[in-house]
């Protein structure tokens, strides 16, 4: 498991400084050749440096490669990725130069709905294999949005994806709104975002206003109250002045119902936030339908007239399982799940 620290260790240990460091680190997440620039890369890195960095590229690439791409309908593609012990990840390239991230391999949270926990944590993602993921995408196509939404709860891991998050805000040419921390809520994740040098855009995963109801669809989620959860968010949305992404998916006969309508409006009325209703993506094995487009559309207008801003996603890559809970670490041959409108 690879951090960002040892990165930056190796390259201070063949002589570069503050600067050399940030360069070659730059040129990395950009997928920019290192003598790519106006100067000349024999005048700006010391001789020690310049010798040792075509091995220091080849550990860079080797951090996370591509065991196979999966392209969808939509134009996103969901790449299986191999670590250097052999474990697996998956990432999402998304339209419009988004991706989505892991961050775990498996996860602990065991959200009912989610084929990412069925099989729990495996291990932790490290920083540098995080942002690899980021250096790699860019090798297929421009990345200007990245959002912490794959396999793992960020929550779990929360010191390696801040680095990651830093790193990414300074050097990664992505701007601070646009690297979204996704998590099931942890008061660990209120207390440390407002602290680094990158404040990233909050998504938080609620799925009912109920507390009972919650607990059943995330089992293992820390034990705060949904109203505990909305007044964290708030203020820190308020600090950073980007509205908090509020994640549901939906499933038909659980959290669909005109109560929980009624608790959102209440409980999201004058807050700084956006709902983003997303129709459960069907997993082979899982008891749970997803509602019709037409009673998940009428949700969406429901809360948009009583003044919360909502939008009804069609998760990008639902056809070769790149949707929003479908994520997993498998290298068996592809299946398909096709959603109906």
């Amino acid at each position: 498991m690879m951090q960002i620290a040892a990165l930056q260790e190796h390259l201070r240990g063949q002589g570069g400084n503050a600067a050399h460091v940030s360069r070659v680190l730059r040129q990395w997440l950009n997928a920019l050749p290192q003598d790519a620039g106006k100067r000349r890369i024999e005048d700006y890195l010391p001789l020690r440096l310049r010798q040792d960095l075509p091995l220091f590229e080849q550990h860079l690439h080797s951090l996370v490669t591509v065991h196979s791409r999966h392209s969808a309908e939509d134009g996103s593609q969901r790449l299986l990725l191999s670590l250097t012990d052999g474990q697996q990840i998956e990432a999402v390239l998304l339209p419009r130069g988004g991706l989505c991230v892991s961050t775990q391999v498996g996860c602990a949270v065991g959200c009912v709905f989610c084929m990412t926990g069925r099989g729990g944590l495996v291990r932790q993602v490290g920083s540098a294999e995080i942002v690899a993921q980021v250096a790699l995408a860019r090798q297929i196509q421009p990345v200007r949005r990245v959002v912490f939404m794959g396999m793992g709860e960020p929550a779990h891991n929360l010191e390696a994806v801040m680095e990651a998050i830093t790193l990414l805000g300074n050097e990664g040419n992505i701007g601070h709104k646009d690297l979204v921390f996704s998590t099931v809520g942890d008061a660990r994740v209120f207390e440390r975002l407002p602290q680094g040098p990158v404040r990233p855009a909050l998504a938080l995963s609620l799925h009912s206003c109920f507390d009972e109801r919650r607990r059943q669809l995330l089992p293992k989620a820390p034990p705060l109250s949904v109203a505990e959860l909305i007044a964290a968010a708030e203020l820190y949305a308020r600090s950073t002045g980007y509205p908090v992404q509020y994640q549901w998916t939906l499933l038909q006969g659980i959290n669909d119902g005109d109560d929980e309508l009624e608790a959102l409006a209440t409980l999201l009325a004058g807050k700084h936030a956006m709902m983003n209703f997303i129709p459960w993506n069907a997993i082979d094995g899982m008891p749970y339908q997803r509602p019709s487009w037409e009673r998940a559309a009428q949700m969406a207008n429901v809360l948009n007239r009583r003044g919360i801003l909502t939008r009804l996603r069609r998760s990008a890559g639902q056809d070769v399982d790149g949707g929003c809970g479908q994520l997993r670490a498998r290298a068996e041959p592809h299946r398909k799940h096709r959603n109906a409108p």
